[in-house]
C-alpha cells in the first residue's frame, strides 16, 4: 500500500521573508544566487512555500522579466512525492497569468538529478554555458569547486519550457 502524503503549496507572504532567507541559507549557504552573472537576492524574490504538516519542505523563487519568468531556486526536501513539481506548477501558473511566453533556469553541470528532473517536465536542455560558474566565483566565492557525485563545477547549464508558442 502507498502512502499519500498531502502538503500544502502557498505564496510567500512578506512577513514571512526571515523563514525563506534561513531555509536559502540552510540550503545554499546564502540568500545570494547567481545566474547568467546576475546576482538575486532570492529572500526578496516572489516564492511559493511546499507544506506538510506545519513543516516547511519546498521552496520555489522566481523573477518575472518582460514575458519571461526564470525560477532562481527550487528546493525540496523531500523527494519524489510531488513537491518539486508542484512548486513548479504554481510558478507555471504564475508566469501564464503575467503572460510570459518562456519559462527559464539555470543549472549547474554537476546536477544530473535536475536535468533529468526538470526534463521529464517538459523543460529542454537550450544552452551550455562553458565556465559560467568559474565566473561566478568572482561574485560569489562560495560557489563550491566540486559537486555532485564528485563532479567538478563549471558550467551552467540553461533549460526552458515555451508557456506560450514561440513567435
Amino acid at each position: 500500500m502507498a502512502i499519500k502524503l498531502n502538503f500544502e503549496v502557498r505564496q510567500v507572504e512578506a512577513n514571512e521573508r526571515p523563514l525563506v532567507a534561513a531555509f536559502l541559507e540552510a540550503q545554499w549557504g546564502s540568500v545570494q544566487i547567481v545566474s547568467r552573472g546576475c546576482v538575486h537576492e532570492a529572500d526578496q524574490l516572489p516564492a511559493y512555500f511546499a507544506i506538510w504538516d506545519d513543516q516547511l519542505v519546498g521552496l520555489v523563487t522566481y523573477h518575472i522579466k518582460g514575458d519571461e519568468c526564470e525560477i532562481v531556486s527550487l528546493d525540496s526536501l523531500m523527494v519524489r512525492i510531488g513537491v518539486g513539481g508542484a512548486l513548479i506548477e504554481a510558478v507555471v501558473q504564475k508566469a501564464a497569468y503575467h503572460n510570459c511566453k518562456r519559462l527559464w533556469l539555470i543549472t549547474s553541470n554537476d546536477n544530473l538529478t535536475a536535468l533529468g528532473f526538470y526534463q521529464r517536465r517538459g523543460f529542454r536542455l537550450v544552452a551550455v554555458y562553458q565556465g559560467a560558474i568559474d565566473a561566478s566565483r568572482k561574485i560569489k566565492p562560495s560557489i563550491p569547486f566540486i559537486g555532485m557525485d564528485n563532479i567538478p563545477i563549471h558550467d551552467e547549464i540553461e533549460l526552458e519550457l515555451w508557456l506560450q508558442a514561440e513567435t
